[in-house]
């Protein structure tokens, strides 16, 4: 009921920062895991997948999902919170919209619900689909707290888009974050973020051990597009395009909305009448199809550098075919892992 990605060899990660950290962490093989890892792309049900799990494990859902975190972007994020029912969850809703939230921000707010969760004696699961928040957390990054820099903004400021892309690519030759090379302001935080740690001496605080056994949910691509169009019409009908205009009204910038990306930017071309209700439609559905793709490009990449993806095929009751492997491999839960039957955490 499920497979690995075959014919993928390890890599190690090229950054001079994070080379070593990384390896032994994402290279090692673990008896007992105290994370458990639900990762796909959009609209492969990730979130109804993990919720049954959690109810046989007494689990906790910890999100990884880059828009979730804030709060009154509930229709065009898919928090889709009346499906958790009684299973506990975080890292949603944790700041305002039109707030910035960094990747070293995530790290942060993952490691504390981390250890509330296993505190609680329940088994911390990561579900979603923001790949640079994944790896991060499987991964254990070490990342540094970047304040602004004011007088390197000011530097960047007249220097065109084509030239900041070569500057970062000369900071960060292994850069793997397009989306930071399409938006201005993400290229010259991402700038930012390359110079502090060349400057660094590499050395971070040390992070809890994460232990990750990781799943992935896998539709094949015709279904995953069906998918996408049906959700997509269905956030229309329960009032997306309302969503972004409280949004707007409350104080977000149209441009701090283009910056969320997708069903934010779009919704704010419609309503700047830049694009037909027709229009909107079309072109975010293909854009939420590309963006698909592009998280299962992060995922391979992922498997690439050591990740161990277990693939559940979507349609094939992914969450009992998780439960029967857990089974099958005898691992129970207890103390808030996973680990091996007669076995004590």
């Amino acid at each position: 009921m499920f497979y690995q990605n075959p014919g993928l060899k390890e890599r190690t990660c090229r950054c001079k920062l994070c080379r070593k950290q990384l390896d032994s962490n994402s290279m090692q093989k673990h008896d007992s895991y105290n994370l458990l890892v639900i990762l796909g792309a959009t609209a492969s049900g990730k979130t109804a997948t993990a919720v049954r799990v959690a109810r046989e494990l007494e689990g906790e859902i910890l999100s990884a999902d880059s828009r979730q975190v804030f709060r009154g972007m509930d229709i065009g994020t898919g928090k889709d919170l009346d499906e958790f029912g009684e299973v506990r969850h975080h890292l949603i809703d944790i700041c305002d919209a039109g707030d910035e939230f960094s990747l070293f921000a995530f790290q942060q707010v993952f490691h504390q619900a981390f250890a509330s969760v296993q505190a609680e004696g329940h088994l911390p699961m990561l579900v979603g689909g923001t790949g640079l928040y994944l790896d991060c957390a499987i991964r254990n990054y070490p990342l540094l707290d970047v304040a602004p820099d004011a007088e390197l903004r000011a530097e960047l400021a007249d220097i065109s888009m084509e030239e900041l892309r070569r500057e970062l690519h000369r900071l960060k030759p292994q850069q793997h974050n397009t989306t930071d090379l399409q938006q201005r302001e993400r290229l010259v935080r991402a700038i930012e973020i390359a110079r502090a740690e060349q400057d660094s001496s590499g050395r971070v605080p040390p992070l809890p051990e994460v232990r990750p056994l990781v799943f992935g949910l896998r539709w094949e691509r015709p279904v995953l597009r069906n998918r996408i169009a049906r959700r997509l019409r269905e956030r229309l009908e329960q009032g997306m395009v309302e969503e972004v205009e409280q949004l707007h009204a409350a104080g977000v910038s149209w441009e701090r909305l283009d910056y969320y990306g997708l069903e934010y930017r779009f919704l704010g071309r419609y309503l700047r009448r830049e694009i037909s209700r027709n229009d909107l439609v079309q072109q975010l559905e293909a854009a939420i199809g590309q963006f698909a793709k592009r998280q299962e490009t992060f995922f391979r990449r992922m498997e690439r550098q050591g990740t161990a993806i277990h693939w559940l095929p979507g349609e094939r009751e992914p969450a009992k075919a998780l439960l029967d492997w857990l089974r099958s491999e005898r691992l129970v839960r207890r103390n808030g892992c996973l680990v091996p039957t007669g076995e004590t955490e």
